[in-house]
């Protein structure tokens, strides 16, 4: 197979990684800040905008303090799942890229945006790490099991015959890098402790352009798929994206569970998170950037994908 002709000296680049990249120009420690105490009187541990049931009425009558312990716990979880996301999930993504494991021909401009596209992540699980060690060391968090979302991701790829599974590991680095800079760019405009609100603001910076990267790759691998890969791709994006929209019910009702609310309380608190048509307006709103890169490689020009995502409730027929 041969690829469509390469145009553009900017396509498939992390464009001037070594002056932008935050591994390469961010001199930060990323410690907790000393006026900590007083930040946490008027400052979040964690974007409201993300915390799904924070506004319930049992929520705000239990006060300030509880909230701000439910947003630590919260960031601590959040943080834990980029780690492992980073490592696990998008650096084994851009791998496939990187040594040729899809049988096309990849651009020699591809695979060096993805070498330092595999050097920001491991940056970013590390400044991830650091900032949820101190966290959790200062709420005495201890039980941090691995996200079901994760657990979620990797059996997929298990499903996967030997021979699909470069195609599968590709999809879900995709949506992982198109939909999360919408997720960093919802928390930091919010008021974040300034360790926190730093740290997400440099994730975002860089995330920005590998979702561009990831867009771009997409558009290019779709148009010299054969037909059946297509077909194939075109489901397990259903589920990837589904995967990725998802919420954890058992660890939300942990978190509860460690501030004092009860089975009962926790289930009523979380009853929007579960209502009908939730997981899909949750899909509608975050995978817009997802949405449109499918839309821009021609995916949607197929009826059979657009009725597939259609009756999923994710688009508008």
């Amino acid at each position: 197979m041969t690829g469509p002709t390469i145009t553009g000296s900017l396509l498939y680049t992390l464009g001037d990684w070594d002056n932008r990249a935050a591994v390469r120009v961010r001199k930060n420690d990323y410690r907790l800040p000393h006026d900590l105490d007083h930040q946490l009187t008027t400052k979040d541990w964690f974007a409201p905008a993300l915390i799904p049931y924070i506004e319930h009425p049992l929520i705000d009558k239990a006060g300030r303090s509880l909230i701000q312990r439910l947003a630590a716990n919260h960031l601590v979880y959040f943080l834990d799942y980029t780690t492992v996301l980073e490592h696990r999930v998008v650096n084994r993504s851009v791998e496939t890229i990187i040594h040729g494991e899809f049988d096309v021909p990849i651009p020699n401009q591809m695979k060096t945006a993805a070498l330092q596209l595999y050097t920001d992540e491991g940056y970013h699980a590390l400044f991830s790490n650091e900032v949820a060690e101190q966290v959790a060391n200062l709420y005495g968090i201890r039980e941090r099991p691995t996200p079901r979302r994760i657990d979620r991701l990797l059996s997929m790829v298990d499903a996967a015959s030997p021979p699909d599974r470069p195609l599968t590991w590709f999809l879900l680095g995709f949506v992982s890098e198109t939909i999360i800079a919408k997720e960093l760019l919802s928390a930091t405009r919010n008021n974040l402790v300034s360790t926190v609100y730093l740290m997400l603001r440099n994730h975002l910076e860089d995330e920005a352009r590998h979702s561009r990267f990831f867009s771009e790759t997409f558009q290019y691998l779709w148009s010299i798929l054969n037909s059946a890969q297509r077909d194939q791709a075109a489901r397990l994006l259903l589920d990837i994206i589904n995967i990725y929209f998802e919420p954890d019910i058992a660890w939300l009702m942990r978190s509860l569970a460690s501030v004092g609310f009860g089975e009962q309380a926790s289930l009523q608190i979380l009853a929007g998170v579960l209502q009908p048509g939730a997981q899909a307006r949750r899909v509608r709103s975050g995978a817009v950037s997802t949405f449109a890169a499918m839309q821009k490689a021609g995916f949607f020009d197929s009826a059979i994908n657009r009725q597939l995502f259609f009756q999923a409730g994710f688009i508008d027929d």
